[in-house]
């Protein structure tokens, strides 16, 4: 376990606040347990070099039974920010391709089927930069840092509706996958405070269910300029398309991977089965708010579309030639 300034620790001393609390939230009675881990990852963006999201708890809805609720920045098991207990901020961009962040690790909870999950996190526009976006290099925004606008999430957080099973006297290993590019939602042409909306796209995935995709571009393909990412799309889609959530003309992907300076890239956390991959070097105008396919805005278009399958606990290899 990572520590330091943006890492979580939970410790001995924390999983025994986290059982006493899950007795009080109604997980005792004697019922059978089992062990969940829960962590973070995500798909990067072009034009940030940090998007901290700032956390309180992770909420947990059994079928049958009591919600459950595991506060990250209680007395016992804090999360260190600058030695500040009273915040739990975490820096996704630093947990990208098969990298992830443990926010639960070994917390016992009732076996059973659970309906939904839900992240609590601070996201009110003030003064104070709970969750934020630093930025490098963009078009239209200074380089600095900007508070992030999460619509709603103060009140109602960031829930997932996919239903998940803990198995009695068994360990569920389950990761949150933030894909930054279709969340982060760019400041509107007329915005001078250059305000940055967070509205997370996230899939819940199962460890023991996954695979990762890596592999490289040839030079050939990189124009001066270029952007360049690779696009994992389900196997039912026959043309790529930008990210801008309108299946109409073709389905967003389901994952993005940035290409490296040294033209490599990682898509972790993909789940068994088929998928359409494919590379563009148009990534950096791909704005989700947006769809770049009709007429004034600029294209994204995609080279190298391939079929690939994923197999578990396996990291597939697939290169784009010129």
């Amino acid at each position: 376990m990572k520590t330091g300034t943006g890492f979580l620790v939970i410790s001995m001393l924390a999983l025994s606040g986290l059982a006493l609390m899950l007795t009080a939230c109604g997980g005792g009675g004697g019922s059978s347990t089992g062990t969940l881990n829960l962590s973070l990852t995500d798909a990067p963006i072009d034009s940030a070099v940090s998007v901290v999201v700032d956390f309180d708890a992770v909420e947990l809805q059994p079928a049958e039974g009591e919600r459950i609720r595991f506060d990250l920045v209680e007395e016992g098991a804090p999360c260190h920010i600058d030695n500040d207990p009273t915040l739990c901020q975490i820096d996704l961009m630093q947990f990208t391709g098969t990298e992830s962040f443990t926010i639960l690790d070994g917390v016992e909870v009732p076996a059973g089927q659970y309906s939904w999950m839900r992240l609590e996190v601070n996201a009110v526009l003030d003064t104070l930069f709970d969750s934020y976006i630093e930025l490098s290099d963009h078009p239209d925004c200074a380089p600095g840092t900007y508070e992030l606008d999460i619509p709603s999430g103060a009140e109602t957080g960031l829930k997932m509706n996919r239903p998940f099973i803990v198995a009695a006297g068994g360990i569920t290993d389950l990761t949150i996958d933030f894909d930054l590019r279709k969340s982060v939602h760019e400041p509107q042409p007329n915005d001078d405070t250059c305000t940055f909306k967070l509205r997370p796209t996230l899939r819940l995935v199962d460890n023991l269910e996954v695979g990762a995709l890596t592999g490289s571009v040839d030079p050939g393909l990189i124009a001066d300029g270029c952007s360049g990412a690779v696009y994992v799309f389900d196997a039912t889609t026959t043309v790529p398309d930008d990210v801008d959530g309108n299946d109409a003309d073709g389905a967003d992907p389901i994952a993005t991977a940035l290409l490296s300076d040294a033209l490599t890239y990682t898509v972790g956390f993909l789940e068994s089965g088929d998928y359409l991959v494919a590379f563009t070097c148009d990534a950096g105008v791909d704005d989700s708010a947006i769809d770049n396919d009709i007429a004034g805005e600029p294209p994204v278009v995609f080279s190298g579309d391939t079929r690939v399958g994923i197999t578990v606990n396996e990291a597939l290899e697939h290169n784009f030639g010129p």
